[in-house]
């Protein structure tokens, strides 16, 4: 009963992989540089992030006033980070425009070093690379190649449909693994280096994918959460964090229009935020989270607006998820507080999708976890090739054997 239910998953192992296998590679090939994403940018861009301590650092309202005069628009919100020697980043909008920029500022001198505007070689490149893992390249392509569909739906599709055959892959890849006879089992677990290169190829295929399992699956079960919009809605509904979109209905809206064309400017949403100072925000901050980690903080830019507070943790086992407040802006009052540990578990996992994807679920301790087995997940569609077509050239011999001399 055994045998031919085997030989079945064997098939689906087989071509799910090579029919993804190009894809596959590129994919992890170009998630195992993506990994470090941010270290990457910090490191070859280190003149952004990173700045000699020299005396106390300027208030931030003084580097906001500063900045707000220099560039005659409204900090909108910050960044600062939880060691020392580290700029901090002010984002700023103009009146009118919908985008806000960022700039990297040195809190001692409150000289500005760059801003996200001008790219660099570094995010030039790992932004080819990111492309590359999500659309294939295809968003660079000018000329659509469907109809249907845009080049970025495409690549979408197409990365979707690959990284859905890798999870069929990983799955009857679990059941494979198990040897024909339960005393062999060991063998699994490692590499006879001493053989020949069709035996190392074998086991480097089997023992790298077994040690990776756990990493491998993970990637492969939230690859699909960007591909797909069921996947997406099936995920959040799974984990408990599913929320409707809201749908204006045309009465509302029509009600809307009839009162912006009557009183355009008769409205409280006219009407500016306060000004707090980013000092007191940033000291309650640190007061209702008191632990190490960088913090977020953004700003309304109108009356009915909330202040948004967002830390962080690090540290080399730091926990991935945000913990996060809102306070009234005229009385700094805290308004809600979601902190991450207090969700359900289940919530937990489904908003940490990203974090599982990328390795930052624990901190660096399982980015090289995930960087190794993203490099694995690189491997296995050459290896699983190689061992394809060494069986064929098996059964090739075997066919000519049985064949009768005249």
């Amino acid at each position: 009963m055994w045998k031919p239910i085997r030989q079945f998953l064997n098939d689906i192992h087989l071509y799910a992989g090579l029919a993804c296998g190009l894809i596959v590679i590129a994919v992890c090939l170009s998630g195992t540089i993506y990994v470090y994403n941010t270290e990457i940018r910090e490191f070859f861009d280190s003149e952004r992030y990173f700045v000699q301590k020299e005396g106390d650092a300027i208030p931030l309202d003084e580097l906001r006033s500063s900045l707000e005069t220099q560039y005659r628009s409204q900090v909108v919100g910050f960044q600062v980070f939880g060691e020392e020697g580290r700029t901090h980043q002010f984002s700023l909008k103009k009146p009118g425009e919908e985008k806000s920029i960022t700039y990297f500022v040195n809190p001692y001198s409150g000289e500005v070093l760059a801003d996200n505007i001008q790219k660099t070689t570094a995010e030039t490149f790992m932004g080819y690379l990111f492309s590359m893992h999500r659309w294939l390249l295809l968003d660079k392509i000018e000329t659509p190649l469907l109809e249907s569909m845009s080049n970025l739906e495409l690549g979408r599709l197409i990365n979707g449909i690959a990284t859905s055959l890798f999870l069929v892959g990983v799955l009857t890849g679990i059941f494979l693994w198990f040897p024909k006879k339960a005393k062999n089992w060991k063998q699994g677990l490692k590499v006879k280096w001493d053989g020949n290169w069709k035996r190392i190829n074998h086991d480097l295929h089997n023992t790298l994918a077994f040690y990776s399992l756990i990493a491998l699956f993970i990637m492969a079960v939230t690859g699909p959460f960007w591909s797909f919009g069921w996947y997406k809605s099936g995920w959040q509904k799974t984990w408990d964090t599913y929320q409707a979109p809201k749908v204006e209905s045309k009465e509302n809206t029509a009600v809307a229009s009839t009162k912006d064309a009557v009183l355009p400017h008769d409205t409280n949403s006219q009407v500016a935020a306060p000004v707090v100072s980013l000092e007191k925000l940033l000291y309650l901050a640190y007061q209702q989270l008191p632990y190490e980690g960088n913090v977020r903080i953004t700003l309304p830019e109108d009356l009915h607006g909330d202040i948004g507070v967002s830390k962080s943790r690090t540290g080399f086992f730091a926990r991935a998820g945000a913990d996060q407040l809102k306070m009234v802006p005229a009385t700094l009052e805290v308004k809600e507080t979601l902190l991450f540990g207090d969700l359900p578990l289940r919530q937990q996992i489904g908003r940490s999708v990203k974090a599982l994807h990328t390795g930052e679920i624990f901190g660096q301790f399982t980015k090289f976890l995930w960087l190794i087995a993203c490099a694995v997940a690189t491997s296995l569609p050459i290896t699983g090739t190689l061992i394809w077509w060494n069986k064929r050239g098996k059964k090739g011999q075997k066919k000519r054997k049985a064949v009768p001399v005249a």
